[in-house]
């Protein structure tokens, strides 16, 4: 795994080219509801590494290769900013978020390619 990509989807654009659009991320483990927050800027790239078993820790452990809710920002800043508010939130909280637009925790993968 790239050094540069840890668990909280930190993406470093200045080694990995130029800047895409920053997004809010969080990815599931579909029976258990465990979710996951972080920001990438590339997420076609995070989630298929996912899938394909490339994450480390806490994302091998649980299996956590859905991706179930998304949220683009304008700046990398406003993403982490929300990454650190989201990853304060309640577990409850954070399931709530998620049922509000995608209430059958669709793998919404397939959207994001297509």
């Amino acid at each position: 795994m790239n050094s540069n990509m840890d668990s909280s989807f930190r993406w470093n654009d200045e080694q990995h080219g130029a800047p895409k659009e920053p997004l809010r991320l969080s990815a599931c483990q579909q029976a258990t509801r465990n979710a996951l927050i972080g920001v990438t800027s590339d997420l076609v790239k995070r989630v298929w590494q996912h899938r394909n078993g490339e994450g480390e820790g806490f994302t091998r452990r649980h299996r956590i290769h859905d991706l179930v809710w998304y949220e683009p920002h304008e700046t990398m800043e406003t993403a982490i900013a929300r990454e650190t508010t989201l990853k304060a939130w309640k577990r409850i909280w954070k399931i709530a978020l998620v049922e509000s637009t995608n209430p059958q925790w669709r793998d919404l993968f397939a959207d994001i390619i297509a």
